[in-house]
């Protein structure tokens, strides 16, 4: 089950693809605790894993906010170590020794958002006067580094900067990144001429997967690796497809409740299902669903159905405006990611044998990619 925290909606960044409006909205203690009650009440039933996330704004403009709601988190009669994950999910223009301490401390999972190097960086992650942060969102990455045991970086690319994916991953790994997650804007005016690209850059991304792998640095890059782990599955699980508003939840400042993260915009939308106060109060089922159709029925007949992400309700809304009708550009590229996924996997088996495929379960990720 998945859960996001709104600490705040303040940013000190002014990101122009950015999905959430800033306001100077920060939760309160008393908005905090009811999350967490209605986090542990929505599990208890289950036994899945419980992954709590910190977002914004900027969770780490308020870092004591988010200290305190993680002893609220740790501190419950039904928190368990082996089961509940807490990650915070940053800009990377905040990072100090305390923030390092307590992440180890706690065990706490860290991603920071760098969309590649100044050229691309610079584009759309810019300060409040306008000016880039790439100059000290490279500097907290290579810090996190040195004082975490792992970090991810999110990055996320837009029709301006789909032909310079290959440099962002090679831009991340030279300032040592290992953990790669790559993201469109969903939003974006994707156009037939991006479409095009895709098979293309999107082996960019495989060779370079493959190359690192057998220099004995391995990566891992959510476009190949997520997808080679679902076709040695032969599918997505039930477990791994989009619940929102069943097994996934976003909560805003003023604790009103959303399905995804993605879906919360200025909060004034009609996307939201309730409120911690006064429980859920409407079904996702009654939200922006396409008439007369069922679930994707365009892809009842495409052979990669199985293992293609065209249930994710957010990215369907974004590009459709339908949760359960997929866009074009979501088929298109993640016709390019599984076809990409299917030549990495069957090169490097081909090579390595079972040391690949130890790698795909993550033997490796989970002890070398540091």
């Amino acid at each position: 089950m998945k859960f996001t925290i709104f600490v705040t909606q303040q940013c000190n960044l002014r990101c122009t693809y950015c999905y959430i409006d800033k306001k100077p909205e920060t939760m309160s203690l008393d908005v905090a605790h009811k999350v967490v009650e209605f986090i542990y009440k929505k599990s208890i039933l289950t036994n899945e894993e419980v992954n709590i996330g910190f977002f914004g704004g900027e969770p780490l403009l308020r870092f004591n906010l988010v200290k305190k709601i993680t002893q609220f988190i740790k501190n419950h009669p039904l928190y368990c170590p082996d089961r509940v994950n807490i990650t915070i999910v940053s800009n990377g223009t905040i990072f100090t020794d305390e923030i390092a301490t307590f992440i180890n401390e706690n065990e706490i999972g860290f991603g920071i958002s760098c969309d590649g190097p100044p050229s691309v960086q610079d584009l759309y992650r810019v300060t409040l006067s306008g000016n880039g942060s790439s100059e000290i969102v490279e500097k907290n990455i290579k810090r996190a580094k040195k004082s975490l045991s792992r970090i991810m970086v999110n990055a996320v690319y837009t029709p301006e900067t789909l032909y310079k994916l290959a440099v962002t991953v090679e831009y991340l790994t030279s300032i040592g990144v290992r953990h790669i997650y790559l993201n469109p804007d969903f939003s974006a005016k994707w156009r037939l001429e991006h479409v095009k690209m895709l098979p293309e850059i999107y082996e960019e991304i495989g060779s370079l997967y493959m190359k690192y792998y057998l220099e004995e640095r391995p990566h891992f890059i959510s476009l190949i690796d997520s997808k080679i782990a679902v076709i040695l599955r032969e599918g997505y699980g039930k477990l791994e497809r989009c619940r929102m508003g069943q097994a996934e939840f976003a909560f805003t400042t003023q604790g009103d409740i959303y399905p995804c993260e993605r879906l919360v915009g200025d909060g004034k939308n009609d996307h939201c299902i309730g409120n911690v106060f006064d429980g859920l109060t409407q079904q996702v089922s009654l939200c922006h669903k396409a008439e007369g159709a069922e679930m994707n029925a365009e892809c009842t007949h495409c052979g990669i159905k199985d293992y293609c992400m065209n249930w994710c309700g957010c990215s369907n809304y974004m590009s459709s405006g339908s949760y359960n009708r997929v866009g074009p550009f979501l088929c298109a590229s993640e016709i390019a990611s599984i076809n990409t996924a299917y030549m990495v996997f069957e090169k490097l088996e081909r090579q390595l044998g079972p040391t690949f495929y130890e790698h795909i379960n993550g033997a490796m990720l989970n002890k070398s990619l540091t």
